[in-house]
């Protein structure tokens, strides 16, 4: 029976991120299940990204993954334009609203998921103290006096029972693990379904996110590789997502250039359209016993502000400190057989940390989604006003601008600062 340190369930961006993380610093060793290999990227562009903001990037930076990332495709942006389409208001962002932070040279990068999950999962296969399980599920975890006993669902690809100290869910918004803590889960319907695409412009997108905020829901221009070509997350009530989804390439097409005030020109669809219901959950504990929580598994919020990614990788970074701390606190010649380092006192500690930046983030986009919903009591001149006031007032704009890059409240030291490799 093979025995390891930590067991991470989801091989995605943030499981993986958690597993370099954990061996940037340690040697502890790591296994990572996961049903879905990567798949090589092709030249049409993916239709799911995600917005990238500074910490992320000083994470993928300090894991060794950003040159990786780099070396296939992203887009940088430097600028951000959202307006009111029922009112008067709009704010603008760009890089002269960050010049107390010299070394900020880009407000943040839209970069395609299969890029980044290709560029760790590389990273992870170099790693001899990474093990993968690929191609295999769970079928249950059982808790002993020292570890967990990890069993495979029984298929050509499975593999013997395991054991691992710790159980990591980073399995995603339905996730598996987190099921077999038996925590409860506040839910709350957004009453909103996204629809994502690939569009191509008639004008260019100058390096700037776009956001529109309709009577529906907020739509969002995100600039990719190409200067003509973005990609949209289309948030709406349920009942104008299915009439948008069952509308012809040529009348969407008309319908989003009409919706973005054709500040992009005409748009032309380039790709299928997805759309998924958005749901905000948040897990009343995220470790319990010999099992923790990252990600999606742990929190889902809306889409609106591109923060729910960059949320789940600071959980990793999180957690990883939180072991790193503990195995430099019981250091011994043999971390493998020393499970001193998994401390219960630690993990609530990262469960209270994350916990809290969670929801935050869960409030904060709540808020923002209420001031812009038809039922809102705020009239809309007075809104348009508000938007211009603040449009105006650095400070406010400063502190703004921190929250989306990432800077606010307790960074994990991965995302704040270059690392030195201890990892033998």
């Amino acid at each position: 029976m093979q025995k390891f340190d930590i067991l991470i369930v989801g091989g995605g961006m943030v499981g993986l991120t958690l597993a370099l993380a954990i061996r940037k610093s340690t040697s502890l060793s790591v296994a990572i299940v996961e049903p879905s290999p990567v798949s090589e990227l092709t030249e049409e562009a993916e239709v799911r990204v995600s917005a990238i903001n500074a910490a992320s990037q000083q994470i993928f930076e300090n894991i060794d993954v950003w040159s990786l990332i780099k070396s296939q495709r992203l887009q940088p942006y430097q600028h951000m334009h959202i307006w009111d389409k029922a009112g008067y208001g709009q704010l603008d962002f760009s890089l002269e609203d960050v010049d107390h932070i010299p070394a900020i040279e880009q407000l943040g990068w839209i970069i395609e998921n299969k890029v980044i999950r290709n560029a760790l999962w590389e990273k992870a296969q170099q790693d001899t103290g990474i093990t993968f399980f690929i191609g295999n599920t769970l079928s249950s975890i059982s808790m002993g006096d020292s570890e967990a006993f990890i069993s495979f669902n029984q298929t050509k690809n499975s593999q013997m029972p395991v054991t691992a100290k710790l159980v990591v869910g980073a399995d995603g918004a339905h996730s598996w693990v987190k099921k077999q803590m038996n925590v409860a889960t506040t839910f709350r319907d957004y009453d909103h379904h996204a629809i994502v695409a690939t569009v191509q412009c008639s004008k260019v997108h100058s390096n700037t996110a776009w956001q529109v905020f309709l009577s529906t829901g907020p739509l969002a221009l995100l600039p990719l590789y190409k200067k003509n070509l973005c990609s949209i997350v289309w948030s709406t009530t349920p009942d104008d997502a299915k009439r948008l989804l069952a509308l012809s390439p040529e009348e969407f097409s008309k319908e989003l250039t009409a919706a973005s005030d054709g500040k992009l020109g005409q748009i032309i669809l380039a790709s299928e359209r997805f759309c998924h219901p958005l749901t905000m959950r948040f897990s009343q504990d995220f470790a319990k016993d010999r099992i923790v929580l990252v990600g999606d598994a742990a929190h889902t919020i809306h889409p609106l502000a591109g923060q729910g990614v960059n949320l789940g990788l600071l959980d990793a970074a999180a957690l990883a400190q939180t072991f790193v701390g503990q195995v430099k606190k019981h250091q011994t010649n043999d971390t493998s057989t020393n499970y001193n380092w998994l401390n219960s006192t630690a993990l609530n500690q990262y469960s209270r940390w994350r916990k809290s930046e969670a929801s935050e983030m869960i409030i904060a986009m709540e808020a923002i989604k209420q001031l812009f919903s038809p039922q809102q009591s705020v009239p809309k001149l007075l809104r348009g006003l508000g938007m211009s006031v603040l449009n105006k007032f650095k400070p406010a704009k400063t502190k703004m601008i921190n929250q989306a890059l990432g800077y606010k409240g307790e960074l994990p030291q991965i995302a704040a600062k270059p690392l030195v490799n201890n990892n033998p």
